[in-house]
């Protein structure tokens, strides 16, 4: 199935740039590069084609027995007995809805059959229209043969075949389906907001997303972050060779946190290819809009959004993602992958930050309360045009050139060295050397305690799920035994301080306490020259009264705001979207909510001008005023910034449906 999606992707892709739909591991060694040189797998199957046919029974017992298709979309379920059915309710599992498979044996030794689960997402209903999604889990008995070893191979065969379409691994051409196909479960760390969305954070993380990642084989370290800048202390001590990911349970400003971190190590540049993910829990939720329609879903908020993010992520899969380096009037240097605001958006994102106990109702108010007290700026905005003309929306302005000259106020003092705090709050499946509280996890729809999972591929013992009247208990059977080289043992445990160097860097080590707040790590800024100087030819400068500027990389500027309809991850560009003065309260709210469906640009608003740039200079030139970088609040003076192409990597799980990627 993936490799038919790579198939239909391959002709957006640039040469340079590699998309990943598994999960795959960063090379390591001299046998993970030789791996990742292996030659290409098989031409795609159709999305129809069957790869495993069989007849199975149900669980719990009601006699009843299946014919179960399995194709590289779909799991196809037909009833044969007591009543066939051609279309049988629920007979059409889609891959995209399932979070994970495993393996299970009965408690009563006298019963030889096998069986195999798998753990749905379904939507519901309501009032003729999808609603939200529901956990569900499908067992079914292999029964076939006379031997319990017989009956397992089955079940496993199925359940590994079901995990290689779900994590976008190949299917071996001769029907040979053993666990050896299987790789290590991938390694996350998850940084948990607990006071995100509202408080609820780290309920819904409870309750939704390490279920769902347990579910799905993935291995996990999770903490608490407890500060402001926590997340970035942490990461800029990792030793980042032990995780396939990192993982940010909150809104859009904690993943802002790890990015920055990751890029002010003195391995920057071997740190920032480090897989980032989302799982929204904040009140602002943009990127995760962003992944949410990158996999083909419908627009969703809140705990909706989350589920849909969280099943792209078991899926795995990853897409090179640009970042923006941001260059503050005091010299300062900070990385954005979402957006820098300046007006009516920015003014909104800070002064709504009183009414955070809301969640993301908070912007619908503080959107009303700026249309009551609107105001414009006077300021200066000049860019450097993409080279290559795009799809999207053409400015509804002429854009006359100049040039700027600006005089920059000295940089301010070095801030004060931070004190790190030791880290505790922590819960994990791995054996790391850490305090481990095990709050009682449960499943959404199901108050049964899950456990903590081991390493090994077994799945959570659910009674709802595996037991019923007048049957034995199911327990996990694991696919797949501890190799002798168990990353287990390799892994060590999580502290802040140094990070870890690899040998052959050249680098000299960190010093924590050394003095200086202006970071030079980082790649360089090759399009722009130092703030305050004469920009170069080529630069389009437009000046006057601006009721917004807003400058965004994603396609979202919140999980229901898309702003620039046509933005990619990936496609090297920074959206410039600014709205002159003179537009009416009642013509800014038209395009906010045209903006819900990405149909600003179509009303033919006079004031609304576009356009794609690979790097940007802005200078106020009013002497109050907001300026936001992915929502947090910056010094407020002339900025420029510059677009660095594919320089983090983002889990964004699969494509969904052609068309509808950001």
């Amino acid at each position: 199935m993936n490799g038919h999606l790579e198939a239909e992707e391959q002709r957006d892709q640039r040469p340079d740039q590699e998309l990943t739909w598994s999960w795959g591991h960063r090379p390591r060694s001299a046998l993970d590069r030789a791996e990742a040189m292996a030659p290409p797998p098989p031409p795609p199957l159709a999305a129809s084609t069957p790869l495993l046919h069989g007849e199975f029974g149900s669980y719990p017992a009601r006699g009843s027995r299946l014919a179960l298709t399995l194709t590289p979309q779909a799991l196809h379920i037909q009833r044969l007995r007591p009543k066939p059915e051609a279309r049988p309710r629920g007979g059409l599992v889609p891959l995209a809805e399932v979070s994970g498979c495993c393996t299970l044996r009965s408690r009563s030794p006298s019963d030889s059959a096998a069986y195999f689960c798998i753990y749905t997402y379904p939507q519901g209903r309501r009032g003729g229209r999808l609603g939200g999604r529901r956990r569900a889990a499908r067992t079914f008995r292999a029964d076939g043969a006379a031997t319990y070893e017989e009956n397992r191979a089955e079940a496993q065969r199925w359940a590994i075949a079901l995990m290689c379409l779900l994590r976008g691994l190949p299917l071996p051409g001769d029907g040979e389906i053993t666990p050896e196909l299987l790789p290590r479960p991938p390694r996350l760390l998850l940084l948990v907001n607990p006071f995100g969305g509202r408080g609820l954070a780290w309920q819904w993380c409870k309750n939704h997303v390490l279920p769902m990642i347990s579910e799905a084989g993935l291995s996990f370290n999770l903490i608490q972050t407890e500060r402001q800048n926590h997340a970035r202390e942490l990461v800029q001590g990792l030793s980042l060779s032990e995780w396939d990911g990192i993982i940010t349970v909150s809104g859009d400003g904690l993943l802002f946190e790890v990015l920055n971190g990751l890029l002010d190590r003195p391995d920057w540049e071997e740190a920032v290819k480090t897989p980032v993910g989302i799982l929204p829990c904040g009140s602002g939720n943009a990127l995760a809009g962003a992944v949410n329609q990158h996999g083909g879903f419908e627009p969703a908020l809140g705990v909706d959004l989350l589920l849909n993010c969280s099943l792209l992520l078991c899926r795995g899969g990853s897409r090179p993602l640009d970042l923006l380096s941001v260059t503050l009037a005091s010299g300062s240097r900070c990385f954005s992958f979402l957006s820098v605001a300046w007006g009516f958006v920015s003014d909104v994102d800070i002064q709504s930050e009183r009414f955070r106990a809301l969640g993301s109702a908070r912007f619908t108010l503080g959107t009303v309360l700026g249309l009551a007290n609107l105001h414009t700026y006077r300021g200066r905005l000049s860019y450097l045009p993409a080279a290559v003309e795009t799809a999207s929306p053409t400015p509804a302005h002429g854009l006359p050139r100049a040039k700027s000259e600006l005089t920059l106020a000295p940089a301010p003092a070095p801030a004060p060295p931070v004190a790190h705090s030791p880290l505790h709050r922590s819960v994990s499946d791995l054996p790391l050397p850490l305090p481990l509280p095990k709050p009682a996890l449960t499943s959404p729809g199901s108050p049964e305690p899950l456990p903590i999972l081991s390493l090994n591929g077994g799945g959570p013992e659910l009674a709802g799920d595996w037991g019923g009247a007048g049957d034995a208990p199911l327990s996990p059977d694991p696919l797949l035994p501890s190799p002798p080289s168990s990353p287990k043992a390799l892994l060590s445990p999580i502290t802040e301080g140094v990070p870890e160097m690899p040998t052959t860097s050249g680098l000299p080590p960190p010093t924590p306490d050394a003095p200086g707040a202006i970071s030079t790590r980082g790649p360089p800024d090759h399009l722009l020259p130092a703030l305050g100087t004469p920009l170069p030819p080529g630069w389009v400068t437009l000046e006057g009264d601006f009721v917004l500027m807003l400058a965004i990389s994603p396609s979202h500027l919140g999980a229901d705001l898309v702003a620039a309809p046509h933005a990619r991850f990936d496609d090297g560009l920074v959206h410039l979207c600014w709205v002159r003065g003179g537009i009416s309260r009642a013509a800014l709210l038209r395009l906010f909510l045209a903006m819900e469906r990405g149909s600003h640009f179509s009303l033919g608003c006079p004031q609304l001008g576009y356009a794609a740039a690979r790097a940007f200079r802005l200078e106020p030139l009013t002497p109050r005023g907001v300026l936001t970088v992915d929502g947090e609040q910056v010094e407020y003076g002339p900025l420029q910034a510059q677009v660095h192409p594919g320089l983090g990597t983002l889990l964004t799980g699969p494509p969904g449906r052609p068309g509808r990627e950001p």
